[in-house]
């Protein structure tokens, strides 16, 4: 992967991503999990959704409903497809915006871009999500 580039919160967004991953018991890594990676990593992000009364304990609820819980994890974690997808588009961010590595932000702005599905699920909480990120 692009594992030289990432900024050391990137790769911890990467890590507890493995992490929340292997604590639902699921064998790949999806975008699900990108997602709670950056919660426990993006303070300002936690900032800009209190806002709107949504909690990051809220968020991983939502979350883990949709994903669910696997059966016991046996083996090396890969990531999902859409997974891979998400870093190829932070990549993408990064390189938009000019910068010679992938942050957090670029994390979030590529899960963004690939998760419609997370957009919606902001939308319904009331959230516009790809405005607050912007004002980050």
């Amino acid at each position: 992967m692009l594992f030289g580039r990432l900024t050391e919160r990137a790769q911890r967004v990467l890590a507890h991503a493995q992490e929340e991953a292997i604590r639902l018991n699921h064998s790949n890594i999806g975008t699900e999990h990108l997602l709670l990676g950056l919660m426990k990593n993006l303070k300002e992000l936690l900032q800009s959704i209190r806002k709107f009364n949504i909690t990051e304990d809220k968020v991983i609820e939502e979350v883990e409903k949709l994903i669910g819980h696997g059966q016991d994890h046996v083996g090396t974690l890969h990531y999902t497809p859409r997974a891979k997808k998400v870093i190829e588009l932070s990549m993408d961010e990064a390189r938009k915006l000019h910068h010679n590595f992938v942050g957090t932000e670029h994390i979030l702005l590529g899960l963004i871009r690939e998760m419609k599905v997370l957009q919606q699920e902001f939308c319904n909480l009331d959230l516009n999500i790809t405005k607050d990120v912007h004002k980050l």
